[in-house]
């Protein structure tokens, strides 16, 4: 089984991507989409759970989401259809930072999808170059609430603490007006959820030929989570503004 096929497993049950609960992308939304009228891009969509959330609870709102997953765009075409929202959502197969549009966007979203450009700011430098005057980037990612340990920053990346993360979104010229920093219970619901799924997969398909390396795989991730990284890894969404004089 491929990489993709196990991510849309693991997250079934926890459609969005990121340690968030329903609550906190609710009211991420609301800060970041101020007017309900607003064109909004997001940058790594996948199968366009945020989208899909801003176009059925605002009626103003025009959506584009890109994302190299042909499957993930499918369902998030399908789904689009099921809420009635298809003539408000254009979807682009492309990868992220080739993604070209002729006017701006109000409010562009990236979670979980900064290591398509090479991190936080350069997923910021990329947001920059869509983003309207007045407009607002809602990103997520993560950060260490301690010293992680050589095998957690191999799995995860070489993030810093929440200060240090501040500060240099900060120098790189924006202003956050909101965010949310996951709880202990998002972070852990996710992790559940994921690794659930995919042993709950491998166990109700006991005679797939797959079944044996996604039991296998959710053991080592529940594993690695708790074991290499559950106590120092946190997870940060922010609501930013271009700070004015910034370049």
């Amino acid at each position: 089984m491929n990489r993709e096929q196990m991510s849309h497993i693991a997250h079934s049950e926890h459609p969005i991507k990121s340690p968030l609960d329903d609550d906190s992308v609710r009211q991420l939304l609301e800060r970041g989409l101020p007017t309900g009228e607003e064109r909004v891009l997001d940058l790594g969509c996948g199968s366009g759970e945020w989208l899909l959330r801003a176009l059925a609870a605002r009626p103003g709102v025009h959506a584009e989401g890109v994302d190299i997953s042909e499957d993930a765009l499918a369902r998030a075409a399908d789904a689009a259809r099921d809420l009635g929202v298809q003539d408000r959502l254009v979807l682009h197969h492309l990868k992220a930072e080739e993604f070209v549009s002729e006017e701006p966007f109000d409010a562009v979203l990236s979670f979980g999808a900064a290591h398509a450009f090479g991190g936080l700011l350069p997923t910021l430098a990329a947001a920059r170059g869509h983003l309207a005057p007045g407009g607002r980037v809602l990103i997520g990612d993560g950060f260490w609430e301690g010293p992680p340990s050589r095998e957690a920053v191999g799995m995860l990346g070489n993030f810093t603490d929440l200060a240090t993360t501040l500060d240099r979104v900060v120098a790189d010229g924006w202003t956050p007006v909101d965010g949310h920093v996951s709880t202990r219970r998002e972070l852990d619901d996710y992790e559940w959820a994921c690794w659930g799924s995919l042993a709950t997969w491998a166990l109700d398909h006991a005679g797939h030929p797959d079944s044996a390396q996604v039991l296998e795989t959710a053991t080592a991730r529940r594993t690695e989570w708790l074991r290499d990284y559950r106590d120092t890894f946190g997870f940060v969404s922010l609501v930013l503004r271009r700070t004015p004089g910034s370049a």
